[in-house]
């Protein structure tokens, strides 16, 4: 929940200038998700650059009584390409569940947006060692009844929550170790090809001085980048330091 509509403005356009020499590279795919309220003026703003548009949350209907929601539909119709489902954030602070996330999935899916779908455990159940239990309840019922070919259509994000916000990051091998376990999780409930071509995001405390070292992992494919991504200069550091290695 950063940024007004003025200042969102003033950050696409400064990393649509910081970023242009990006435009041709097909190798690196970069969203950003500002509110709500500032999509459609961000939407206009990128629409001729390397740059994506995503929104942080969603709502299944496309329509009703809803008050206060946001719909795919009108997401879509905002100019987005990508939905954040699932952040901790909103697990944590707004009571989603895998249920909800599995609803939201799936209407997103129905708009031809693309999920980016939120896993991880928090500092409690990571000292219980918990880690993949909870991983298992994220992934197999967040994902529950999503099909072999919409699976492919979906991002996942590892984010543990005792990293987030909190100067801690998972080191290389932690997040390696849970993002191995993800990409095993999904071949036992689909199979290995379609395991391997899923993109799954580490996120936590991401910065320039650790993302080399991450996405280097065999199981990192991208990043999901809180924080930083409000710094110009720090996200587009991020950005190239990720796609030297991920060539």
């Amino acid at each position: 929940m950063y940024k007004t509509i003025g200042e969102a403005i003033e950050l696409a356009n400064s990393l649509k200038r910081e970023l242009f020499e990006l435009n041709n590279q097909s190798n690196i795919e970069i969203v950003i998700c500002p509110p709500f309220t500032a999509l459609s003026e961000v939407s206009e703003i990128i629409s001729d650059s390397v740059l994506q548009l995503g929104a942080q949350d969603t709502y299944w209907q496309d329509e009703g009584a809803f008050t206060g929601e946001v719909s795919p539909l009108m997401l879509k119709d905002a100019g987005c390409k990508f939905v954040i489902i699932g952040h901790s954030e909103r697990r944590q602070y707004f009571s989603e569940t895998n249920a909800s996330v599995n609803k939201k999935i799936k209407a997103v899916l129905k708009h031809d947006l693309t999920p980016i779908v939120c896993v991880g455990e928090d500092l409690i159940e990571r000292e219980r060692g918990e880690t993949f239990k909870i991983l298992d309840d994220h992934i197999q019922n967040g994902l529950k009844d999503i099909t072999n070919d919409d699976i492919l259509k979906i991002v996942v994000a590892y984010e543990p929550v005792w990293a987030i916000g909190t100067g801690k990051t998972a080191t290389p091998a932690q997040a390696q170790e849970a993002q191995k376990y993800i990409r095993n999780l999904l071949k036992n409930m689909y199979n290995s090809d379609i395991s391997n071509m899923i993109r799954i995001q580490y996120g936590g405390s991401v910065k320039p001085e650790n993302i080399a070292a991450l996405i280097s992992e065999p199981d990192i494919d991208g990043a999901l980048v809180g924080g930083a991504s409000l710094s110009v200069g720090t996200f587009a550091e991020i950005v190239r330091k990720a796609g030297q290695v991920k060539k």
